[in-house]
């Protein structure tokens, strides 16, 4: 449970620490978009890459950073391989069958881009989180869209994270010294045994909730009115640089996968 990577902050100096807030959250929803854009291996491997590149400049181990992606391995073996099972292609033999189960050559492929895509899904956000505090995060969803109780929202959900993984962890020990067996092999054991976790894991959370509330009461925390900032977030020229990089990889992504988009482009910017 203390390997899980989204929610915790990676403090390091980078190039990918510095970037303003605001941009950032802007070049995940244009990385999100392109991502679903990709449709040929090609682009998948042309963004792969730069998601390697923004590790690296994050200076965050890479290890740390797939660490995220053992949590999601589950869904992504289900998904690919129902993905793969039942995909149908009147056009083409299939290369096996068992029964009602049929596997085509493009089912295959299909089932591969689901799971390249599900991967890239995961990777940058993480990326995100480990290079951003929920502080900066906060501040910049709030002076993006103006909407001080979702800002303040999401800065508690991404603080409790961490929390709630060490609080589940503590649970688990004291259940592992009680005789429980979390190892077991057979999932209805292993569901049933995690029920003793699970209420008191609830249980701490609400009063953990209810503690923050009267903190934050104790405090004369009224929301946004009368609020000011120490710090104010001012765009910097590498802000402007990084985003219309991210602009040109979309481009490029685009022009890959549609190379009518790209001739289009290319003949609106000749006029």
């Amino acid at each position: 449970m203390r390997d899980v990577s989204i929610g915790q902050y990676y403090p390091a100096i980078s190039f990918v620490h510095r970037i303003d807030p605001r941009f950032k959250l802007v070049i995940l929803i244009l990385y999100l978009v392109t991502v679903f854009f990709c449709d040929s291996f090609f682009s998948f491997g042309f963004m792969t890459v730069f998601v390697l590149v923004a590790i690296l400049l994050s200076r965050v181990p890479i290890l740390k950073v797939l660490k995220s992606l053992r949590f999601v391995i589950i869904i992504l073996v289900i998904t690919t391989l129902l993905m793969m099972i039942f995909y149908t292609d009147t056009e083409t033999a299939p290369l096996a069958e068992w029964g009602i189960f049929h596997i085509y050559l493009n089912g295959i492929y299909s089932a591969i881009k689901l799971g390249w895509r599900l991967m890239l899904l995961v990777l940058m956000p993480t990326v995100l989180t480990l290079t951003s505090t929920p502080t900066e995060l906060c501040d910049g969803l709030e002076s993006m869209l103006h909407i001080h109780v979702l800002a303040i929202i999401m800065s508690i959900a991404l603080r409790l994270i961490p929390t709630l993984i060490e609080e589940t962890d503590k649970i688990m020990n004291a259940q592992k010294a009680r005789g429980a067996a979390f190892e077991s092999r057979n999932p209805f054991k292993k569901i049933k045994a995690m029920i003793p976790v699970l209420i008191p894991l609830f249980v701490s959370s609400f009063r953990r909730a209810d503690d923050l509330a009267d903190a934050m009461d104790s405090r004369c925390y009224r929301g946004v009115k009368g609020r000011t900032r120490m710090k104010k977030l001012k765009a910097k020229l590498s802000d402007f640089l990084a985003l219309l990089f991210w602009c040109a990889v979309t481009v490029c992504v685009l022009f890959l996968n549609y190379n009518w988009f790209g001739w289009t482009f290319i003949a609106v910017l000749s006029i």
